[in-house]
């Protein structure tokens, strides 16, 4: 007998006195925090025979599904997941309204270690809470997840996209995501310092993984001065191996030192806390809202600093 996955609604849009379903700004909220959530669901999901734990999180869906990525993440806590989980999907309905996409603002979290617990039973589990939701929200890639797993996941649900081109998608997404983050630097640079070379630019890169080793290579290419981080070594040898004229340091503290004309935080994010933006040292105000730390110093902004900053 089939088993059908059943969805926990742990928050709902609050009505206004009015009646309406209005959302204040969320500049206004912290974006990772755990109290009153300005969210239109979120769900808790647990299948016990495959291990699975995962949170999906719907910020909006005014101008259409709720679109996000799962992040496959051995999170400390099921606190610190469902933060991660408020907090992106908020981005996210930027992210999507800002590229005027038909799409709402969702994201999913699945709490574990992907190189230890990962399954194709766990992720037909995750595609069937997917699925339940009648397509409110719209899963893809992220950390920990690949475009072969959402082709497991598209087993169980049809609202899946970022599969492999053999199975009719566009393949690994990061490929166009580092490509993005490489056009915005370059759009940025013109404004900053009238060209869009980077040659010779200092540019540091925290996270050296789907995205940030394909960002390294755009760079290198482009004549930067690299400068990388990563809490994998293995990443980072792995870059280096490719490009030896990169320089590793030990993390985003050392990372600031260096004194980048452009940074990059291509990690988990969070980066950008209020003693980094004050360290930042660059030319052009310019935060993107994946980064954002716990306690946003802007969202839909800029820092007070002189720091050009591209994320993605």
């Amino acid at each position: 007998m089939r088993r059908v996955a059943t969805v926990t609604n742990v928050f709902g849009m609050p009505p206004s006195e009015n009646g309406s379903a209005e959302r204040p700004d969320p500049g206004a909220q912290t974006p990772g925090g755990t109290g009153r959530a300005d969210h239109e669901q979120v769900v808790f999901c647990q299948d016990h025979r495959s291990g699975l734990r995962a949170i999906i999180s719907i910020y909006s869906t005014a101008l259409g599904p709720a679109l996000g990525g799962t992040r496959f993440y051995p999170y400390a806590s099921e606190d610190a997941a469902l933060a991660d989980a408020l907090r992106l999907s908020t981005a996210m309905a930027y992210k999507n309204a800002l590229a005027g996409l038909d799409h709402g603002g969702g994201k999913a979290v699945i709490i574990g270690d992907p190189a230890r617990i990962k399954t194709e039973p766990l992720l037909r589990a995750y595609g069937r809470f997917v699925a339940s939701l009648g397509g409110r929200y719209v899963t893809a890639c992220d950390v920990g997840t690949r475009s072969e797993d959402m082709d497991i996941i598209a087993r169980e649900s049809r609202y899946v996209t970022g599969r492999t081109t053999a199975n009719g998608g566009a393949g690994d997404s990061s490929v166009l995501t580092a490509l993005g983050v490489m056009h915005g630097m370059r759009a940025a640079a013109e404004h900053a310092w009238g060209t869009t070379s980077l040659r010779g630019r200092t540019v540091g890169v925290e996270g050296v993984g789907k995205v940030g080793h394909r960002l390294v290579d755009h760079l290198v290419e482009a004549g930067a001065d690299v400068v990388i981080c990563d809490v994998s070594a293995v990443a980072v040898e792995a870059v280096r191996a490719r490009h030896p004229q990169v320089r590793a340091v030990a993390d985003v503290d050392a990372l600031v030192a260096a004194e980048p004309d452009v940074l990059a935080p291509c990690a988990l994010g969070g980066t950008l806390t209020e003693d980094v933006a004050n360290k930042l040292t660059a030319a052009v105000p310019v935060t993107m809202t994946d980064v954002l730390t716990d306690q946003p110093l802007t969202t839909g902004g800029s820092l007070q600093t002189g720091s050009l900053t591209i994320g993605f």
